[in-house]
C-alpha cells in the first residue's frame, strides 16, 4: 500500500469537502492541487469527479429528514412532490449539456490556466451579482424590509428551477464552480442567499452522484481493486470535511454575502496565472 498515495488522495478530499459548496470551484481547486502534487494522468481525473459524491452524502446526512420528508410524502404530499419536482427540471440541463460536451470539456479545458481565468472572470461575476442584490434586497429580510421573490426552496416554481439548471451548465466549465454558477445565479432570480445556498446543496445530490456514477462506469477500464483505498480514502475525507463546510455555510450566508469569495477568486487566479507565467510554479498543462 502507498502511504504518500493515500495521503495525497486525502489531501484532494479534503480540498474537495472544502470547496465543493463554496462558490470558488471545487473541479479547479482539484485541478490545481493534483497538479501541484504530481497526480496527473486520466485516473486523477475519474477520481476527482469520482470523490465529488462524498460531499454529496454529506448533504444527504445534514439533510436526511426533509429528503426522508419528501420520499415519504412524494405520492400525496403537495409540497414534496413539487420539491422533488424541481430538482428533476434542475437536474435535466446539465444531464444534456454533460452527455453532449463533458468529454470534449474534460480533454481540452481541465488545465490550471483555463481554470485560472475562470476564477478571475468568476469572481468579477460575483461582485457584481452582490452589488445588484444589494440594491435590489439589501439582505433587508434581515432587518424587517424588503423580502427576497424567493425566500425558501419550497416557494420555487418550476420555471425557478429550469432557471438554475441552466446556469449550472456553465460548471461545466472547470473553475467556473457548480455552487457559484447555481447561487449567483439563482440571487439574479430573485432567491434569497439561503434558499439559493439550499437548493445547490439539494440539486448537487444527483448532478454530482451521477456524474461519479458515469465517470466510474465509463472510465472503468482504467480501474481496478488496488484504486480502492485511494478513491475510498478520498469518499471519506470529502465527506467529513464537506459536513463541517455544510453547516458553517449556512450560518454564514445568514448574516454575510459572498464578496469574500470573489475577492478570493480574484487574487488566488492571479496568483496562478503570475506564477505560470514567471515559472515560479510548473504548471502542469
Amino acid at each position: 500500500m502507498d502511504i504518500v498515495l493515500l495521503l495525497k488522495a486525502a489531501v484532494m478530499g479534503i480540498v474537495e469537502g472544502l470547496t465543493e459548496f463554496l462558490p470558488i470551484s471545487s473541479t479547479g481547486h482539484l485541478i490545481l492541487t493534483s497538479s501541484l502534487l504530481g497526480l496527473v494522468g486520466d485516473k486523477v481525473k475519474v477520481f476527482e469527479i469520482a470523490i465529488q459524491t462524498g460531499a454529496m452524502f454529506a448533504v444527504m446526512w445534514e439533510y436526511r429528514e426533509r429528503l426522508l420528508r419528501t420520499v415519504a410524502g412524494i405520492t400525496h404530499d403537495p409540497v414534496a412532490q413539487r420539491f422533488a419536482l424541481n430538482v428533476v427540471i434542475a437536474f435535466v440541463p446539465a444531464v444534456v449539456m454533460g452527455l453532449a460536451l463533458g468529454s470534449i470539456i474534460k480533454a481540452r479545458l481541465f488545465n490550471p490556466l483555463f481554470v485560472a481565468s475562470a476564477f478571475i472572470i468568476g469572481g468579477l461575476i460575483i461582485l457584481w451579482v452582490e452589488r445588484r442584490h444589494r440594491h435590489s434586497f439589501g439582505d433587508r429580510d434581515l432587518e424587517g424590509r424588503r423580502r427576497a421573490r424567493v425566500e425558501t426552496v419550497d416557494d420555487m416554481t418550476p420555471l425557478d428551477a429550469l432557471k438554475v439548471g441552466l446556469v449550472q451548465c456553465a460548471a461545466l466549465l472547470p473553475g467556473t464552480s457548480r455552487s457559484g454558477a447555481t447561487i449567483i445565479g439563482s440571487m439574479i432570480f430573485g432567491f434569497s442567499r439561503k434558499a439559493a445556498t439550499e437548493f445547490s446543496f439539494f440539486l448537487g445530490i444527483p448532478t454530482l452522484i451521477g456524474a461519479g456514477v458515469y465517470s466510474l462506469y465509463k472510465q472503468r477500464d482504467l480501474l481496478s481493486v488496488a484504486d480502492l483505498p485511494m478513491f475510498g480514502v478520498g469518499l471519506v475525507f470529502a465527506f467529513f470535511s464537506a459536513l463541517l463546510c455544510i453547516r458553517w455555510l449556512i450560518r454564514y450566508v445568514s448574516t454575510h454575502d459572498f464578496t469574500v469569495f470573489a475577492w478570493y477568486r480574484l487574487v488566488f487566479g492571479g496568483l496562478v496565472l503570475l506564477t505560470a507565467y514567471t515559472g515560479w510554479v510548473e504548471w502542469h498543462v
